[in-house]
């Protein structure tokens, strides 16, 4: 087992925590300031379901992560984590604002789609999280929530500690890119107010390249990235 306290780091950068959960009321509006996160849905549900599963099961069911235990590692106020659940999966949300986690806890419990599978959601940290349950999903999401961490290498191989023998690990994120720089951040944050302001620190951001080198540390060679620009 990693013990990843002895380490000293953290992967919580406080004053991101603080700065998210304010937003907690209105994490659940589509049409909000946090609109952006629930239209990534479309693209982040496939992205885990078709990693996950063959293409003739996905046919079969319309739960076709039915027994798929899943870690949704920043999992906010539970916008993936719900979707994912509608879809079978036996997600396990983990997040370090207590306002969040809170938010989530309260929105489960009014969707009927998933009152039979509700994500189970802890306020924790994901080094934490992995010291007391290694080795046991067969997915970890971390989406939209790598480039808000304090220690990213921490980061990665406690994520990575979590899998199965054998499981999968999704990462979302935007890319350091001008594009970025300019649409990502100075436009829909300053601008069209699309997303929160403060949302993003340039500096913060990783490239493709970058993840694929801390998972490859970590010893995964197959993963899959994506990212807007």
């Amino acid at each position: 087992m990693n013990d990843f306290s002895l380490t000293g780091n953290t992967t919580v950068d406080q004053e991101d925590v603080k700065r998210h959960s304010k937003h907690m009321k209105v994490w659940w509006d589509p049409k909000g300031k946090m609109g952006a996160l629930h239209s990534f849905n479309i693209l982040r549900v496939p992205l885990v379901r078709d990693g996950l599963v063959s293409e003739p099961e996905k046919e079969k069911t319309l739960t076709p992560l039915a027994d798929k235990t899943i870690l949704d590692v920043g999992c906010g106020g539970g916008i993936l984590s719900e979707a994912l659940a509608r879809i079978g999966g036996v997600v396990t949300g983990v997040d370090a604002s207590e306002e969040l986690i809170d938010c989530a806890k309260r929105h489960s419990d009014l969707d009927e789609k998933i009152a039979h599978n509700k994500p189970a959601y802890f306020c924790s940290t994901i080094e934490h999280h992995a010291e007391e349950h290694p080795n046991r999903y067969d997915a970890v999401v971390a989406s939209e929530i790598i480039e808000h961490v304090a220690d990213t290498e921490l980061f990665v191989r406690a994520c990575v500690s979590c899998l199965k023998p054998g499981g999968r690990i999704f990462v979302t994120t935007p890319n350091r890119s001008l594009w970025t720089r300019v649409l990502g951040i100075y436009v829909s944050e300053y601008v069209l107010g699309t997303l929160p302001k403060g949302t993003h620190q340039y500096r913060k951001l990783t490239t493709p390249n970058e993840v694929s080198f801390l998972l490859e540390r970590s010893t995964v060679h197959s993963l899959s990235t994506r990212n807007p620009f």
